[in-house]
C-alpha cells in the first residue's frame, strides 16, 4: 500500500472491508429478521434491546484490535519484522484474556444490566438469555477480529471477508434450524451466531498459518512482551474508548426510546440495523484510510498520506449521498423485512426517511478520524467523539423527553452531535495537513 495509484488502491482495499462488515452486521440482522417475522415483536424487541450493549462490548474489543493493527502497519511499513512478530503475539494473548474476563462478567450481571436499561418486564427474561449466550462467545469474536486486523494491516482485506462470508451464510441456516425447527426463539439465534463466529476465527487462523510466513509464529504465539503491551494498550485503549463512547451514547438513547413502549422499542431495533448498514461504508473507508496511511507513515511517504486523505473524503461523501437515496426509496419495504406489525413499520419508516438526509455528515467525521488514526494521533479522535456523544445524548433528552418528538428525536440529536464533532475536528485537521505539506516540501 506504499506504491501505485492511491485512489485505486484505497478503493480496492475498502471494498472487501465493507463487504466483510456488512456480513458481520448480517449476523444480528438475520437474527432480528427471523425472530421478528417467525416468533413475534417481543422477540424482536428483546434482540434489539441487547444489541446496543453487545455492540458496545464488541466495539471496545475491536478498538483494541484496531489500535494493535495501526502498530502492525507501522512495523510492517518500516520492515521491522522481529518487532512485528512480538507485537502480534502480545496483542493476541492480552486480548484473549480480556475478552474472556469481560464476557463472563457481563454474562453474570446480565439481569441487573437489562433492568438498568429500562427493558420492559414482558421481555426481560428473553433479553437476559440472549445476552448471556452472546457474551460467552465474545472470545471468538475477538479472535476473528484480531486476526482479521493484522491481515488488513499488511494489506489483505479480502481473505477476512471470505471467511466471514462463509460463516454468515451458515448463520442463516443455523438461525432457521434453531429458531424454526427447534423452536428455541431468540436463544437459538444467539447460539447460531456464536457458533458461526467461532468458525470464522478458526478459518482465519488456518489461513494465516498456511499462507502468511511472517505470521507463522508457532511457539512464538506465546511470546509476551510487556514493553510492547504498554504501547499496544496506549493505542488500543484510546481507540477502544473512542468507539465505545459513541456506542455508550446509543445505549443512553436506547434507554430513552425503551420508555416509549414495545412498539417503539421494536421499531428502533429494526432501524438501528439499517443505520449500521448505512454507516458501514463510511466507517470502513475510514479504516482503510487508517491502514494505508499507517504503512506510508512507517515508510516516510508523507505525500501519499495527503493523497489518501483527499481520496478518502471524496469517497465518504459519495457513500453518504448513496445511503440517503437508498433509504428514501426503500424505507417501507426494508421495515417489512423485520416486522408484520403496521405500527412498528410506520414508526420505523418515519425515522428512516428523516435520518436519510443526515448521512453525509458522519461521512465527513469518519474520514477525518481515519486521518488522525492513520498518523497515530488517537487522542483527537477520542476527545471529538466524546463531544459528539455528549451533545447527542443531551439533545436526545431535550427532544424526546422534554419536547415529546418520539423516535425522531434520536435522528435530530445525531445531526447535532455530528455537527459539533466536525466543528471540533477542523482546527486540528488544518494544523496537521499543514505539517504534512511542510514534510513533503522538505523531503522529510
Amino acid at each position: 500500500m506504499t506504491e501505485g495509484p492511491v485512489w485505486r488502491g484505497l478503493i480496492a482495499f475498502t471494498i472487501p472491508l465493507i463487504m466483510g462488515n456488512i456480513l458481520q452486521l448480517t449476523y444480528n440482522a438475520i437474527d432480528g429478521m427471523i425472530v421478528g417475522r417467525f416468533v413475534g415483536k417481543n422477540a424482536l424487541a428483546a434482540v434489539g434491546c441487547c444489541n446496543p450493549l453487545m455492540t458496545l462490548v464488541l466495539l471496545f474489543t475491536n478498538g483494541i484490535c484496531l489500535g494493535a493493527g495501526i502498530l502492525v502497519g507501522f512495523h510492517y511499513g518500516a520492515k521491522k519484522f522481529d518487532v512485528l512478530k512480538r507485537q502480534v503475539s502480545t496483542g493476541m494473548l492480552a486480548g484473549i484474556a480480556f475478552s474472556l474476563t469481560v464476557g463472563l462478567a457481563i454474562a453474570a450481571a446480565a439481569h441487573p444490566v437489562m433492568r438498568l436499561l429500562q427493558v420492559d418486564p414482558e421481555i426481560l427474561a428473553e433479553c437476559v438469555r440472549y445476552l448471556r449466550v452472546i457474551m460467552l462467545g465474545l472470545v471468538f469474536s475477538f479472535a476473528y477480529n484480531y486476526l482479521a486486523s493484522i491481515l488488513r494491516a499488511i494489506g489483505d482485506s479480502q481473505s477476512p471477508m471470505i471467511f466471514l462470508a462463509i460463516s454468515a451464510v451458515l448463520n442463516i441456516f443455523g438461525d432457521l434450524f434453531f429458531v424454526m425447527i427447534l423452536k428455541m426463539g431468540s436463544l437459538g439465534a444467539a447460539i447460531s451466531t456464536v457458533l458461526c463466529e467461532a468458525l470464522s476465527a478458526v478459518l482465519c487462523w488456518i489461513y494465516i498459518y498456511r499462507k502468511i510466513p511472517v505470521f507463522r509464529l508457532g511457539k512464538e504465539w506465546f511470546v509476551f512482551d510487556r514493553k510492547l503491551l504498554k504501547k499496544t494498550v496506549s493505542y488500543g485503549i484510546v481507540s477502544a474508548m473512542q468507539q465505545s463512547v459513541v456506542q455508550a451514547g446509543k445505549i443512553a438513547n436506547q434507554a430513552m426510546v425503551n420508555s416509549l413502549g414495545v412498539v417503539s422499542t421494536a421499531a428502533f431495533a429494526a432501524v438501528n440495523r439499517f443505520d449500521d448498514y448505512a454507516i458501514v461504508p463510511e466507517q470502513n473507508m475510514a479504516h482503510a484510510m487508517t491502514s494505508v496511511m499507517a504503512q506510508n507513515v512507517g515508510a516516510g511517504k508523507h505525500d501519499r498520506v495527503l493523497k489518501t486523505f483527499r481520496a478518502g473524503i471524496i469517497s465518504e461523501l459519495i457513500f453518504g449521498v448513496t445511503a440517503c437515496v437508498l433509504l428514501l426509496l426503500f424505507a417501507d419495504p426494508l421495515m417489512q423485512l423485520f416486522s408484520k406489525d403496521p405500527e412498528v413499520i410506520a414508526e420505523g419508516v418515519r425515522y428512516l426517511r428523516l435520518m436519510a438526509f443526515m448521512y453525509p455528515l458522519p461521512g465527513v467525521t469518519n474520514g477525518i478520524q481515519g486521518y488522525f488514526r492513520g498518523i497515530g494521533d488517537l487522542k483527537v479522535t477520542l476527545w471529538c467523539s466524546m463531544i459528539n456523544i455528549g451533545v447527542r445524548v443531551v439533545c436526545c433528552y431535550i427532544f424526546l423527553v422534554r419536547m415529546g418528538l418520539g423516535m425522531r428525536a434520536v435522528a435530530w440529536a445525531c445531526m447535532c452531535g455530528w455537527t459539533a464533532m466536525v466543528v471540533c475536528e477542523l482546527p486540528y485537521l488544518i494544523k496537521y495537513i499543514r505539517n504534512h505539506k511542510e514534510q513533503v516540501r522538505d523531503g522529510i
